[in-house]
């Protein structure tokens, strides 16, 4: 399955973004996806997940309640909707994909999406 990240951009602390990640090439239906972000000199770090169907979703501590991952399996496509923007928010965002379990390891995923810059100003 290919993956394709948008939706990033420049945003001031506060403000919110919606990023997407569309999949092409495989039944999307089968895949658990997940959200990572990565800052300068930081390591990968997982951010939310959701099941097959949607049903079940995991987030990291430092965004429940201001992000939501949702999916749409008719349109193949995943959803990150990021509200109450912080400037330590700001990073690549990849989306990722695996058919096993749900995991916030990074080496548990076998596709990736080329990333999206989120900065968030001050």
């Amino acid at each position: 399955v290919q993956l394709q990240a948008s939706g990033g951009g420049l945003v001031q602390a506060g403000g919110s973004l919606k990023l997407s990640c569309e999949a092409s090439g495989g039944t999307f239906d089968m895949f658990i996806i997940a959200w990572f972000r990565q800052a300068p000199g930081r390591e990968r770090e997982f951010v939310a997940s959701i099941s097959r169907t949607g049903v079940y979703t995991y987030y990291t501590d430092s965004v429940k309640g201001r992000f939501t991952i949702s999916r749409d399996n008719a349109k193949n496509t995943v959803y990150l909707q990021m509200n109450s923007l912080k400037p330590e928010d700001t990073a690549v965002y990849y989306c990722a994909a695996q058919i096993m379990r749900t995991s916030v390891s990074a080496s548990d995923y076998a596709y990736w999406g080329q990333g999206t810059q989120v900065t968030v100003s001050s």
